[in-house]
């Protein structure tokens, strides 16, 4: 019975994926036809030139980067709150998106007290991207080679939590003797947004997030075990410490690269387990990791709708329609889990 209801849900689910995926490529400040973006993406020629750019360059890599950045911090936020079995972890509490946040603030803050402020647009090429993958990339290297030296996954939580809050303390200072224009610059990408992804990039972020996902479905045993307690897990026969380092490693390949490309994303990676283990009920990590995937891919493609503001010129920052939608959900889960 329960078999016939997740296969159910999973169908569900991800049918409102697919429609939520499709409502990207329709709504938005221009009003384009269902048949018009079919012969779009269908490669035939339409006489209106700009529908063409529009969903080719905007709409279908921001569509692609909602969904595959939705389903891996979705994926990321699960592997986090079973290895520190901590219900409020999520996929930054590394340090991984202090780290990207810093490689963007030195390229283009830094960058600004020495004269070299950098144009609004830059925000949608690769220095941003560059910059923030050599940050989170040298922040995962530290959580690594530390990993190696302790035990202890509630160390390593404290560790990353301090060097996050050592970062944004660099960051802050950096605001100080920045220009205005470059703070905006830094300020517009800190408020993360799919639409910056543009169609050169995404082939990247998708085959990045594909290949963190397809790693985290081999993660799912572990993970389980993980889950019982480090004694449980050692007399089942698995290995802790490399264990826990793939776990880091498959976290900070998913959090690092969507931050690189979208900015920090936040709400989805803490608030979709709890979500998905409250729908499926169940904390099998076989189940709960495509359902993770499905949904988060589903909500971020939701979001991305909402921040459309469709009708209008207007496009509001993703984490405040995340930050809206999710804090009451998880709210509401916690509460209904409590009660007795």
């Amino acid at each position: 019975m329960s078999a016939s209801r997740n296969t159910i849900l999973f169908i569900s689910f991800t049918i409102l994926m697919l429609l939520a995926f499709v409502a990207q490529l329709l709504i938005g400040s221009v009003k384009i036809p269902f048949s018009q973006v079919v012969a779009i993406l269908s490669g035939n020629h339409i006489d209106n030139e700009a529908w063409t750019n529009i969903v080719i360059q905007s709409r279908l890599p921001g569509a692609l980067a909602a969904l595959f950045a939705g389903a891996g911090l979705s994926i990321s936020g699960l592997q986090m709150q079973t290895l520190f079995r901590n219900p409020v972890a999520g996929p930054y509490v590394l340090g991984i998106s202090s780290g990207a946040n810093l490689g963007v603030a030195v390229f283009i803050l830094a960058a600004s007290a020495f004269g070299l402020a950098p144009q609004t647009h830059i925000i949608s090429g690769w220095g941003i991207i560059i910059a923030a993958s050599l940050g989170a990339t040298a922040i995962f290297l530290i959580i690594f080679m530390l990993s190696f030296r302790l035990n202890d996954v509630v160390a390593i939580l404290i560790i990353g939590l301090m060097i996050g809050g050592g970062i944004n303390a660099v960051i802050e200072i950096m605001q100080s003797f920045s220009s205005s224009e470059a703070l905006k610059s830094y300020i517009m990408w800190s408020f993360g947004s799919f639409r910056y992804v543009s169609l050169a990039q995404i082939f990247y972020l998708v085959t990045i997030v594909t290949i963190g996902c397809a790693f985290s479905f081999f993660l799912s045993k572990p993970l389980n075990l993980l889950l019982l307690g480090d004694t449980y897990a050692t007399s089942s026969g698995l290995s802790l410490r490399p264990a826990k380092v793939m776990v880091v490693l498959c976290t900070s390949l998913l959090a690092g690269s969507i931050t690189a490309f979208c900015g920090p994303i936040g709400f989805v990676g803490l608030a979709v387990p709890h979500v998905a283990r409250a729908i499926f009920k169940t904390s099998d990590h076989k189940i709960l990791t495509p359902a993770c995937i499905i949904l988060g891919a589903a909500i971020c493609c939701l979001c991305n709708v909402l921040a459309s503001s469709p009708g209008s010129d207007y496009i509001l920052p993703v984490n405040a329609i995340t930050s809206l939608l999710g804090a009451p959900v998880v709210i509401w889960i916690i509460l209904k889990q409590k009660k007795v």
